[in-house]
């Protein structure tokens, strides 16, 4: 059976606009009897358009919707653009266009992009950050956060990029450098707004910070992605040791007080620089005093201690610490071996040198940006209020949240949008858009000036998209409480710790300020890998970017999609060679060719069965498990036996055609419509169980009667055991001595079972 060309482009086109006439991936939201919802991390549009790593990561998700479509689910798979934010105004930026217009042009080419793969989305559910009626509801959400005591205004140091002009929160530093951008970051003392994320307290008093921990173990997520978001809380037990150091105190935060025998100095972040290889210090000229020796302990001011630990001043404990060792050996400090004590504990408690604490490496979240391209924060604040010490908020006197009534406050198009580096933004410029009423006091008034994190608007996106087109409310309740929280989100592993942990907290408060009923926003987490072209990571200086457009034109959607797929296990990537593509297209071919030369429908022989219920388990078993490549490499060992069997029958024929719809939809639909005649949609059909009688041994068991009576068994080929022809001489052979002397008048065959003779 040679293979025969489809015609993709041809095809792909026809049932991605049937699939869109008719609503097919549209389900009713409010009458869904099984719903299920199918979530993938929508993409930041900042660049000329989808790549292919977007591609790798939907197509997946893609998959596991179809898949519990056919399972009997109403899957809702909704898609959109996290637009707002530094990757897209820097993208602007870059080339020369305003962010407000080039989002509608990036909007088109996205959505045009989305729609080639021929994923399963509902097109009536999209959604953008940029679009006032979404970030209406952000801003909602920083105001109930700020009625809440979640939300505060103050001065503190802060990380600062030069090169993007703007604060970044803790999570955005990587080993001292701007995640974005690869700047070093600066420290600057700035007024800014925060999120109570560290020190924030549930109604029942107890920290998110412990709620988030302890719900780990809830969540259906990855190991990694679990060990990430712990080491990010960073929860430590450990005691608070007070030192005396002349007139005044040093506390110092250690988990291992039972080495107190052995400090020698205290060591303090005043010279931290993150990422230093090499430890300096420089003697301070203090000393404090040991609380359990009365001995002097030197103070040195060093670069390897983080600011951010405990209180940001150590004991320098050589004989149980590596880098104190190290330290120590640097500046010819006191080094005393003493073996741990556990009584130290108890005792500098008894003594009132110290107490028990808690710390965590959890920081508040820095919320505000001074950039452009965002979210304006919805907060006013009024001088003679502050002059009175009126204000909503205890400790904030001036600040008031823009009434609910007002929002959004809506960004105004400005043409000197860039970032001004001087801690303010471009906004601070607009008087149009500052000067404001004092919401409490009619008085003359400011508009805060600064947007909010980009992390703000996606914290909250997956509440929204079964509430598109609600003007009245965020999200619906009833729908909310019917579809949420999310079954299943596909994403990338770099989102651990920033988006995925964001997400967890917002919805938490969400639940406590009684607007959710949910606390963990998605059931399951899968993180997917990356890819590689040719051997190598894909950049623009080597030329080597795969642009999906061009190669879904060149060999189609179907391929594209299966080869991305069968590259390698869906959570480690795979390496994109142009060789691969071309080997799968020549598999759709192939499949192509099965039924464009199946004459007629014939029946399926037993050697198919067994290979046709083995594939069935086996595909269904690794879509389940996201385990694709293996899937599609059963899929193949079918298709080579088919075409070895001409066809293989009808019912293999349907077989594979439903297994198929997951990975090649296009094709699989024209298959079941136009070639089998089946009624459309095979995406709304039931997904094809197994029949486990075939799965067993290779070998099957005949019983041999004679007249009624067990006289042998046969041990035969479980392909064979339906054939009376290759049984009755193989049985009579093996019950002779029985049939000696007596005539044979009958013999009545049980398919797979026994024979027995009638004799007279």
């Amino acid at each position: 059976m040679t293979a025969v060309r489809l015609d993709s482009n041809t095809i792909e086109t026809k049932w991605q606009e049937r699939w869109l006439k008719e609503r097919v991936y549209s389900p009713d939201l409010g009458q869904a009897k099984k719903p299920f919802y199918n979530l993938m991390m929508f993409p930041y549009p900042s660049a000329e358009g989808l790549h292919v790593g977007n591609m790798y990561a939907f197509t997946g998700a893609d998959i596991y919707g179809r898949f519990m479509r056919m399972q009997g689910y109403d899957v809702f798979e909704p898609i959109g653009l996290d637009g707002f934010g530094i990757h897209s105004e820097n993208y602007a930026i870059k080339i020369g266009e305003h962010p407000a217009k080039l989002a509608k042009k990036t909007q088109e080419r996205f959505y045009k992009q989305l729609h080639l793969t021929g994923n399963s989305y509902d097109w009536g559910k999209t959604l953008e950050t940029y679009d006032p009626e979404y970030y209406k509801w952000t801003q909602w959400i920083f105001v109930k956060m700020f009625k809440a005591g979640l939300a505060y205004r103050a001065e503190a140091p802060v990380n600062w990029c030069p090169s993007c002009k703007t604060v970044l929160a803790d999570e955005q530093v990587i080993a001292g450098k701007c995640e974005r951008c690869g700047s070093e970051v600066q420290a600057k003392q700035l007024e800014q707004w925060f999120f109570r994320l560290a020190s924030g307290k549930r109604p029942d008093g107890g920290l998110y910070a412990e709620s988030l921990l302890a719900n780990i173990e809830k969540i259906d997520w990855s190991q990694k992605v679990k060990i990430a978001q712990r080491n990010w809380i960073g929860k430590s037990e450990g005691m608070l040791i007070k030192f005396q150091a002349g007139d005044s105190e040093i506390e110092v935060f250690t988990t291992r007080p039972d080495t107190l025998n052995a400090v020698t100095f205290l060591a303090t972040a005043k010279l931290y620089k993150e990422g230093s290889k090499e430890k300096i210090g420089k003697f301070s000229g203090k000393y404090a005093i040991d609380p359990l020796s009365d001995r002097k302990l030197p103070i040195w001011d060093t670069n390897y201690v983080a600011p951010d630990y405990g209180t940001g001043v150590i004991m320098g404990v050589p004989a149980h610490d590596e880098r104190d060792m190290e330290f120590a050996r640097k500046y010819g400090l006191d080094i005393v071996k003493k073996d741990p004590d556990e009584t130290l504990w108890e005792k500098i408690e008894e003594k009132g040198w110290g107490k028990r604490q808690t710390n965590y490496h959890l920081r508040d979240w820095l919320i505000s940006r001074q950039r452009y391209w965002g979210p304006p924060i919805p907060m006013i604040y009024c001088q003679k209020c502050a002059a009175e010490g009126k204000g909503e908020q205890k400790g904030m006197p001036g600040w008031h949240p823009v009434p609910e009534k007002d929002l959004p406050v809506e960004l105004p198009y400005v043409e000197d949008y860039q970032p001004k580096g001087t801690g303010v933004s471009p906004l601070a410029t607009e008087p149009k858009f500052y000067e404001a009423k004092c919401p409490s006091c009619g008085s003359k008034a400011k508009r805060e000036t600064d947007v909010s994190d980009t992390f703000l608007d996606s914290v909250w996106y997956y509440l929204r998209y079964p509430s598109v087109g609600d003007k009245d409310a965020a999200w619906d309740p009833e729908i909310t409480k019917k579809w949420l929280p999310v079954n299943m989100y596909i994403g990338g592993a770099e989102h651990a710790v920033l988006h995925l942990f964001y997400s967890r907290f917002i919805a938490m408060v969400l639940k406590d300020l009684n607007l959710t009923d949910f606390e963990e926003p998605f059931t399951r987490f899968y993180a997917h890998g990356l890819l590689i072209k040719e051997g190598a990571k894909m950049s623009k200086s080597k030329g080597n970017i795969v642009v999906p457009d061009a190669y879904i034109s060149k060999y189609g959607a179907d391929t594209f999609r299966t080869y991305l797929m069968f590259l390698g296990p869906f959570d480690a990537g795979g390496d994109f060679r142009d060789t691969g593509i071309q080997g799968m297209r020549r598999f759709i071919d192939r499949v192509w060719g099965l039924y464009a030369q199946t004459k007629k429908a014939t029946k399926t022989d037993y050697e198919v069965q067994v290979k046709m219920h083995q594939t069935i388990k086996k595909v269904t078993e690794d879509i389940q498990n996201l385990r694709y490549n293996t899937a599609i490499s059963a899929l193949m060992e079918f298709v080579n036996l088919l075409r070895e069997k001409n066809g293989g029958g009808e019912e293999a024929l349907k077989s594979l055609a439903l297994l198929l719809a997951p990975f090649a939809p296009h094709m699989a639909e024209e298959i079941w419509v136009e070639v089998l005649g089946e009624k459309f949609s095979i995406h709304t059909q039931p997904w094809p169980s197994f029949n486990s009688e075939y799965l067993t041994a290779e070998e099957a068991e005949i019983i041999v009667q004679v007249d009624g009576k067990l006289r042998a068994t046969l041990k035969v080929d479980r392909q064979d055991s339906s054939d009376k022809a290759k049984i009755q001489p193989q049985a009579e052979a093996a019950v002779k001595t029985h049939l000696e002397g007596r005539k044979l008048i009958n013999s009545v065959f049980v398919p797979g079972k026994l024979i027995n003779f009638v004799t007279e």
